[in-house]
This record gives C-alpha cells, structure tokens and sequence, in this order.
C-alpha cells in the first residue's frame, strides 16, 4: 500500500482529500504545517506528497526546496494561487506537476496515480534486466538507480526532469519539440498554452549547467530541444 503525504494547513481540505485517496487504497498521512510534514517525511516510507504552498511558519516551497536537497520523491504541489508565476515557482523548486484549489477529486486522483506509476515503475519494469546506463559527455545516467552523476557526484533531480534526460540523452542530436516531450513524459494530452515542459527543461538545465559548468541540453529555437552527441 502507498503512503501519501498530503499537507494542508486547512484541516477540511486535508481531510477531503484524504477521503479521496483512500477510496482508491491509499494510506495517507496528514500534515498542517511544515515543520510536521517534514518530521513525517523522516519517519515514515511515503510515496509521493501533496504540497500546499500558503501555509504558516515554513510553506510549501520551503518545504519543496528542503525535500528536494536530498530526495525526488514526487511532489503535487496544490494552491489556490492561479497566477502563472506561481506555478513557475512551484516547478522551478522541484514540483513535479501543479493543481489550481477548487480542483476535480477525480483528476487529483488521476494524477496522484500517474505520478506514482512513473516514480515506480523503474523498480518493477527492470527487476529482471541489466543496469541500463548511459553515458554521455561527462554525465552518467543509470535507468535501474534512477540517478545521474557526474565525476562521482550525484545531481539530484526530480523524476520527471530525469525522465526528459533520459530521453533527450538516449537520441543525442535529434531534436524533440516541447509537445512531442510533453507526450512521451507526461504521457498526456498537450495543450498549446502549456508551459510546463519550458519549465522543467530550465529546471533541469540550470542544475546541470551549475554542476557541469556548461549547457548540455541546447535549444533549437522553434523547433525544440536536443542533446548533442
């Protein structure tokens, strides 16, 4: 059974949300600030969090930035702040995906399913095959440990930045357009005012230019985004 964390300083909106969850066999854990939620996270095995951002004392992006230093757990952040910027902020501190509060149970839940599938399925897809590591440039990129590393340092990225290494490392010189890379991370529908591939490369070229001291994913403007061979 999956443990969620789900943290709210509002005690109603914790509580629904929890009801939902456990509809769908989920174990959850309730958090209303974050210094509780991170007390949580030490002690308990948790599977994915779900994130909201105004809470007092340390708030949600906080509490993204800190779990981020030493874990890629997936985190949905949830906020009733619509601002574009907001949500920029929230995936540019290692959100994996963003819900605007009033949100639909139904797609909460659609996305919390999603999130956890891709953050898990490396552990049972490749039970039974070789370490499949890339290397390129001066990054190695192990599918089996879900991790990146270069000079033996470890670079800590969220799971969906390293499910776009990954692809962009796979096929060095072909060029993937934000909708094609939206498609085969997220697995979803595409939408044209959707930025959130835009974010996350900058996410992920940011942390991979301040460890490798320069740009390994390039641009190719209007067209996408490629990794040289």
């Amino acid at each position: 059974m999956k443990t969620i964390l789900v943290v709210d300083d509002d005690k109603e909106i914790a509580n629904l949300i929890s009801i939902y969850l456990q509809n769908e066999g989920f174990q959850i854990l309730l958090a209303h600030d974050g210094h509780e939620a991170l007390r949580l996270l030490e002690d308990n095995q948790i599977s994915l969090i779900i994130l909201d951002i105004m809470m007092p004392g340390i708030d949600g992006m906080e509490v993204c930035r800190k779990v981020r230093e030493s874990s890629a757990i997936p985190i949905l952040m949830c906020s009733a702040k619509t601002q574009d910027m907001d949500k920029v902020l929230g995936l540019m501190t290692g959100a994996d995906d963003y819900m605007i509060k009033p949100f639909n149970p139904l797609e909460l839940t659609a996305r919390v399913k999603s999130l956890i599938r891709r953050s898990f399925q490396y552990n049972t897809e490749l039970k039974l095959e070789t370490d499949q590591t890339l290397k390129i440039h001066s990054i190695e990129i192990s599918k089996m440990n879900h991790k990146v590393s270069s000079g033996g340092r470890d670079i800590q990225l969220t799971s969906r930045e390293f499910d776009i290494l990954y692809l962009l490392a796979s096929h060095p010189g072909r060029v993937f357009g934000a909708e094609e890379l939206f498609q085969l991370v997220w697995q979803e529908k595409y939408f044209v005012s959707n930025n959130t591939v835009m974010v996350h490369i900058s996410n992920l070229r940011d942390k991979l230019e301040k460890e490798l001291g320069y740009k390994l994913i390039q641009t190719v403007w209007g067209v996408g985004y490629k990794i040289d061979a």
